[in-house]
């Protein structure tokens, strides 16, 4: 009788990959809460040790980190984390212009009222809160939220995969630029009033009007940002 050849158990796929997953999000939550400050640079078993895991994992996160353009590996001196100068800040407001003024045009048309409704409660709140000279931790997360919500719902009406990978990307440089910049109640006053200005354009299906609130938002958006050089 022939005797039966053992099976050999399927080799484990995948957790070298959730690794290096868990590690390109657990660089990034640090980055974002100035853990890791821009312009710094580590040696690669700081990170390791920092993050919690093996090396492998983490150069393959950190490959994928330069890729995105958020961090500089150099071979002698470590991992540099990326300081954004002008040209970043540019660059970074002109690829989302471009997106969000074709986005928001269509936005303007399709947009869900309900979301819209939402959209003009949680910023008329934050606004009611803000005029009281009130600017705590949980308010700066909740003016994150009301930003990501509504470019991120203005992109997602162009219903393209590509565009919003793409557009996951430099929502990371945006958030990058945002660190260096300091805040008041006054000026995220003057930021979500613009927003509504784009929300009422909405509202009224209006796409000439919600482009030109865009527009004069992302306008106003780069000055301050920019101001941080002067």
């Amino acid at each position: 009788m022939a005797s039966k050849t053992p099976r050999k158990s399927a080799p484990e796929t995948g957790k070298g990959d959730r690794l290096s997953d868990a590690a390109y999000a657990r660089i990034l939550e640090l980055l974002f809460e100035g853990k890791l400050p821009a312009g710094a640079v580590f040696a690669q078993r700081e990170l390791v040790e920092m993050i919690g895991v093996p090396v492998a994992p983490l150069r393959d996160a950190l490959r994928v980190l330069e890729a995105d353009g958020l961090v500089t590996i150099h071979s002698r001196t470590g991992i540099e984390i990326v300081k954004p100068g002008l040209e970043l800040i540019r660059s970074t407001y002109q690829f989302r212009g471009i997106i969000e003024r074709a986005a928001v045009a269509v936005y303007a048309e399709n947009a869900d009222e309900a979301e819209l409704a939402e959209l003009e409660r949680r910023h008329l709140a934050m606004i009611a809160l803000l005029e009281n000279g009130v600017l705590t931790d949980q308010a700066g997360a909740e003016i994150e939220e009301l930003e990501t919500f509504l470019h991120n719902a203005i992109v997602r009406s162009l219903s393209n995969p590509l565009i919003e990978t793409a557009y996951k990307r430099i929502h990371n440089y945006f958030r990058l630029i945002r660190l260096n910049r300091k805040i008041s109640a006054a000026l995220v006053l003057r930021s979500l009033n613009e927003h509504m200005e784009i929300i009422r354009a909405l509202q009224a299906r209006d796409p000439d009007a919600a482009i030109s609130a865009l527009r004069a938002h992302f306008s106003a958006a780069l000055q301050r940002s920019l101001g941080i050089f002067s």
